[in-house]
């Protein structure tokens, strides 16, 4: 009875992360297609711009120059197969860390987020820039935050398992 518990731990787990990623990140990114012009809109002294930008490519842009048909199986049809792969060894892999399964549900939820977007559009919305002054990140959304956090939890939970202790490195 304690792994039928467990399991559906993990499986709420996966769940809420997934429906709430994918979920902010599709909200976010209508809203940012019916309120945001394809010019910057700044706040808090330039350090957030809002913009909409259309990415046909994946991260900041790599790709976008691709030919149609390539971008489809590269960035749809092999992402779905990744996103799909991951998310079957997440529910089944019953000795992954509670740290492993959220940071590869961030991964899964971001990835999900934009391949919806490229699947019912053709591109990914992207609306945010942060910086200073001319010193500035390429346009992202909500989804690429959250890949962005999941590989950096994975990243440092790696770490913590290989024991490699940050003052040395």
């Amino acid at each position: 009875m304690y792994q039928l518990s467990k399991d559906i731990k993990r499986f709420l787990l996966i769940a809420i992360l997934l429906v709430t990623t994918i979920g902010s990140d599709q909200v976010t990114k209508s809203i940012a297609r019916s309120s945001l012009s394809y010019q910057p809109v700044s706040f808090f002294g330039d350090m957030l711009r809002l913009q909409r930008s259309e990415n046909t490519g994946a991260f900041l842009s790599t790709g976008a120059e691709l030919n149609s048909e390539s971008r489809f199986y590269l960035f749809t049809v092999a992402v779905s197969i990744f996103l799909l792969i991951v998310f079957f060894i997440l529910l089944k892999n019953r000795s992954l860390s509670s740290v492993t399964i959220i940071s590869w549900s961030l991964i899964v939820g971001g990835g999900t987020g934009n391949l919806i977007d490229r699947a019912l559009k053709g591109s990914v919305t992207d609306f945010l820039n942060v910086g200073i002054g001319s010193l500035r990140t390429g346009i992202f959304n909500v989804a690429d935050m959250v890949i962005v956090v999941g590989v950096v939890l994975l990243f440092f939970a790696n770490r913590a398992k290989a024991g490699i202790d940050s003052s040395t490195v």
